[in-house]
C-alpha cells in the first residue's frame, strides 16, 4: 500500500475495525442476506399476483445509481434467455400497459421518477412490482395494487447492487417458470465471497485487499468486453468513487487497450525514462493500470488478448489466492451469479482502500 497514503496497514485487522467507523465491512459483506431476505419474500407470496400470464415485456425503470447499473447487468445477461424482453427505461414507455409487468427500483420513495412511473402503470393497468421502500409518495401512488419487494436489510445505496438484482431474478423466474434462477444459491456464493475477503485474511490470500493493493496510488480503469462486464465496471468505477473517493475510470477493453498501446497514459519512455531523476524531476508517474472483468466463457479469449500487457490484471471469480477456494467459486457457472460475486469483491476493495486511509 502506498506509504504516503496509507494510515492503516492493510493486514491489521484490528486497525481496519477501528477505522469502520461507518460499518462498511459489515454492509458490503451483507449482499448474501440481501438477497436471501428477497428469496424470504418471494416464499412468501411476494410476486403472487404478477404470475397470471406471461407479459410482453418487463419494464425496468429506475432513475439513476445502483439500481440502474443492476437493470444494466440484468438485461445484458438474461435479455437473450428470457422470453420477454427486457426493456430499461428512465420513464414509462407510452406503449406500456395491461400486458406489460413495470418494475420501479430504488433506494427512495420520495424520487419522482418512480413515483410517476407506479402511478402511471397503475392507471393503465401494468401489473407493477416496487423494489423499493414502500412508503410516503411511492405508497400512496402505487395505490395498493402493487406486489412489493422492499428492502428488509438497511444498507446504503451503493451496497445494495445484489439486492436490486435479486429482486430482477425474482420477478423474471414469477413471470418465467423455465428461467433457471436459485436465490438461495446465489445468496451461498455471496457470503462465501465476502468471507473470502474478510477482514482477517491477509492480502496474499483475499482478493478484495489484493483488488486494492494494486490500485492504491494508481490511475486504475475499470474494463469489460462485453455489454454485462462493461455494466459492471461502470458500477464498480461509482463504488470507488462514492465508498474510496478515487476516481476510476470505466471503459470498453479495447478502449483501455488503446491507450496502453499509444503509451498515453504511461509512464516516461525512452530517453526520459533513461534520465528521470526523482530528487529533480519528482517521482515518474506510473502506468494506467487496467482491470478486465471477465465471465469465465471469455477468459480464454481475454487471456491471449492481454498477454503483451503486463498492466492489465484479469479479475474473475476464479481469481481467488487460494487454490481449492479457486476451484469452489470456479463452479459459479451462470453469468448473473458471477457478476454478483465480483459486485461484492470490488464494493469490499473499495472498502478496504478507504480504511487504510484511517
Amino acid at each position: 500500500m502506498n506509504a504516503v497514503r496509507a494510515v492503516v496497514d492493510i493486514d491489521d485487522t484490528q486497525g481496519l475495525i477501528a477505522a469502520d467507523r461507518d460499518g462498511l465491512l459489515r454492509a458490503a459483506a451483507m449482499a448474501g442476506a440481501q438477497v436471501r431476505a428477497t428469496a424470504a419474500a418471494v416464499d412468501e407470496g411476494a410476486l403472487e399476483s404478477i404470475r397470471a400470464e406471461r407479459p410482453r415485456s418487463v419494464v425496468w425503470v429506475t432513475g439513476r445509481g445502483t439500481a440502474e447499473s443492476a437493470g444494466a447487468v440484468l438485461a445484458a445477461t438474461l435479455g437473450g434467455s428470457a422470453v420477454e424482453p427486457i426493456v430499461l427505461a428512465a420513464e414509462v414507455p407510452p406503449w406500456v400497459g395491461p400486458l406489460d409487468v413495470l418494475v420501479v427500483a430504488g433506494d427512495d420513495p420520495a424520487d419522482p421518477t418512480l413515483v410517476t412511473a407506479a402511478a402511471t402503470a397503475v392507471r393503465r393497468g401494468a401489473r407493477l412490482v416496487v423494489a423499493a421502500p414502500v412508503e410516503g409518495p411511492l405508497r400512496d401512488a402505487s395505490a395498493g395494487r402493487s406486489a412489493n419487494l422492499p428492502p428488509r436489510l438497511t444498507v446504503p445505496d451503493e451496497f445494495a447492487f445484489c439486492r436490486y438484482l435479486a429482486a430482477g431474478l425474482a420477478v423474471l423466474a414469477a413471470v418465467d417458470p423455465t428461467l433457471p434462477v436459485d436465490l438461495g444459491a446465489l445468496a451461498d456464493e455471496l457470503d462465501a465471497e465476502a468471507l473470502r475477503n474478510s477482514a482477517a485474511r491477509e492480502v496474499f490470500t483475499n482478493s478484495a485487499k489484493g483488488l486494492s493493493e494494486r490500485m492504491a496510488g494508481r490511475d486504475v480503469a475499470l474494463t469489460g468486453d462485453c455489454a454485462a462486464t462493461l455494466a459492471l465496471a461502470r458500477h464498480g468505477a461509482a463504488l470507488f468513487l462514492r465508498i474510496a473517493g478515487q476516481p476510476v475510470a470505466a471503459a470498453g477493453l479495447a478502449d483501455a487497450l488503446a491507450v496502453l498501446r499509444s503509451n498515453v497514459a504511461g509512464g516516461p519512455t525512452g530517453a526520459d525514462a533513461l534520465f528521470h531523476d526523482e530528487e529533480l524531476d519528482g517521482p515518474a508517474p506510473a502506468p494506467l493500470r487496467v482491470f478486465a472483468l471477465a465471465l469465465t466463457s471469455e477468459r480464454p479469449m481475454l487471456a491471449a488478448r492481454l498477454g503483451g500487457f503486463p498492466d492489465v490484471d484479469m479479475v474473475g471469480v476464479q481469481d481467488v489466492p487460494d487454490a481449492d477456494e479457486a476451484t469452489a467459486a470456479g463452479g459459479v457457472d451462470r453469468p448473473e451469479q458471477q457478476l454478483a460475486t465480483l459486485a461484492v469483491r470490488l464494493a469490499m476493495a473499495a472498502v478496504y482502500l478507504r480504511l487504510v486511509r484511517g
